[in-house]
């Protein structure tokens, strides 16, 4: 009961029983918001045969209940960890989550709280490295106001990985993943979006 509580008051997930950010974003690879039973079970109909959460882990409600729906639907179910919203995470730990969605059983959903952050950043990640659309494209569509994101926001830094890829590196011909690999570096790219968001620096006008 605690857990129900929790789940649907300090969660918030009465207004997730109205909105469902979700889409396939490719064959048999959809993004979500932290879905309910319900849903999950409607997924399941769906086909979806795994389910990957980038909350985290430990004993808290919404995973609780996930795990517990999802064995009780015979879905398989992991955490996969290491990103967060309002800061540029490590490129290990990104690459890793999206290889991980990429070797998960088909068709797979992956969601965080909202769906708008963290799964638009994974999102967009999933459709250049493993899609191979193209990284304007891919972050246009998957980072944007269809998804409540916003990039004016502390989670607009999530935008300026993109942003940067493209200004500096992508006319150089360099690789997506191998400036991920090399060149990129979380604490440069939030210092040049401040910059950004004040029209300071390289961004002033």
């Amino acid at each position: 009961m605690r857990a129900w509580l929790h789940f649907y008051l300090k969660d918030h997930h009465l207004i997730r029983t109205v909105w469902w950010n979700t889409d396939e974003i490719a064959p048999g690879v959809w993004r979500s918001n932290q879905p309910s039973r319900g849903r999950l079970r409607r997924m399941a109909r769906r086909g979806v045969r795994h389910v990957v959460s980038l909350r985290g882990g430990g004993a808290k409600s919404f995973n609780v209940l996930e795990a517990q729906a999802c064995a009780d639907l015979g879905l398989g179910f992991e955490t996969l960890t290491g990103i967060t919203a309002r800061r540029p995470s490590p490129a290990a730990a990104m690459l890793r989550i999206v290889d991980g969605i990429a070797a998960a059983p088909k068709p797979v959903m992956f969601h965080c709280k909202s769906g708008a952050d963290r799964t638009g950043l994974i999102a967009a990640l999933y459709l250049i490295l493993i899609e191979g659309v193209d990284v304007a494209e891919a972050a246009r569509t998957q980072l944007g106001l269809r998804w409540a994101h916003l990039q004016r926001t502390r989670a607009g830094v999530l935008d300026h990985i993109f942003r940067v890829y493209l200004r500096d590196a992508a006319p150089r011909g360099q690789g997506f993943r191998d400036w991920l690999e090399t060149v990129y570096d979380p604490a440069d790219i939030k210092a040049d979006f401040d910059d950004w968001r004040a029209g300071a620096g390289r961004w002033a006008t």
